[in-house]
């Protein structure tokens, strides 16, 4: 019978919490530490987090040096499909504000996505993923968020900004003209697809599987901005 086997316990900095990643099976698992039991992600069911990737990766990988932006490395799945359908003069950087993950991801989670973060294309920015946003103005073609489990989702309070009409309006500033906008949720949200038309984006709300063509759902967000 498969079970739980606590690897590993990674703190949240400045934030009190940790992150504990488990092998159950042949697979991995991460939860939030001392939580309801839930788990945030496993290397099982990745679906949405690779087309939280792909479909704005294939929007943008005919510009010339396209470089886009993560926030939140997860599992190294939504990294390795950005790096599949990128070109190989693009750049993808990752903002992961948790050292463990990455940790994780260069040591027992790296074969389940293939390595990414071994790819030369790849930029791995330790900071919260706000910060890199607010700093670099018209820097990436795109940008995906995989922060948390959505705008109603949160089991993190600090993360609620990005969701917020300050948060969308630093994405807007963040994208290059016709840069994509990608956020990843665990659930639809009516009101967040409002928000981002009023952040100036053309959204489209789209239902993604999280394993294979059956069972749970996910919702992505893609939004082109529509101005300069």
């Amino acid at each position: 019978m498969k079970r739980f086997v606590l690897l590993d316990t990674a703190p949240i900095p400045e934030n009190g919490g940790a992150l504990c990643l488990f092998e159950y099976g042949e697979d991995f698992v991460i939860k939030i530490q001392g939580g309801d039991g839930g788990q945030l992600m496993n290397t099982r069911m990745h679906g949405s987090e690779d087309a939280l990737a792909e479909i704005p990766c294939r929007k943008v990988a005919g510009r010339p040096n396209s470089r886009v932006l993560i926030g939140g490395l997860g599992m190294g799945f939504t990294l390795a499909s950005a790096l599949k359908h990128l070109g190989k003069s693009a750049e993808v950087v990752v903002a992961e504000l948790v050292p463990g993950v990455v940790e994780w991801n260069r040591g027992p989670l790296g074969e389940k996505a293939g390595n990414p973060l071994l790819d030369k294309r790849t930029v791995i920015r330790m900071e919260d993923v706000a910060n890199v946003l607010q700093a670099e103005p018209q820097g990436f073609d795109a940008i995906m968020l995989d922060v948390d489990n959505g705008p109603e989702g949160l089991t993190q309070r600090a993360n609620s900004w990005l969701y917020s009409a300050g948060g969308l309006s630093a994405c807007a500033k963040a994208l290059r003209p016709k840069g994509v906008l990608a956020v990843w949720s665990a659930s639809a949200d009516k009101q967040f697809s409002d928000k981002l038309k009023k952040a100036g984006f053309k959204a489209e709300e789209v239902q993604v599987f999280a394993h294979g063509n059956k069972g749970t759902r996910h919702t992505i967000w893609i939004a082109e901005k529509l101005k300069g």
